[in-house]
């Protein structure tokens, strides 16, 4: 357990000193639009996966589907 915790604030502290550094070399407002487009290309592939995985026919839309049809049918 110690052993993750250190690992995860290495990591947090190396992403803060590449970043700054990256910010300081290639000056803040093209460092924030890179950040920017990149959390916009992030969020947009997360939510092509979800739709993807949601998608009809899929074993998660066909669970969902069942379930429902469950609940619809225990509460008449």
């Amino acid at each position: 357990m110690g052993k993750a915790v250190a690992f995860l604030v290495a990591m947090i502290a190396g992403v803060i000193a590449v970043g700054w550094v990256v910010s300081s070399l290639i000056g803040p407002v093209l460092f924030y639009l890179i950040v920017g487009a990149l959390a916009v290309g992030g969020g947009y592939y997360l939510y092509s996966k979800a739709k993807k995985g949601l998608a009809p026919g899929t074993r998660t839309q066909r669970r969902i589907e069942a379930a429902q049809k469950t609940y619809r049918m225990r509460n008449r």
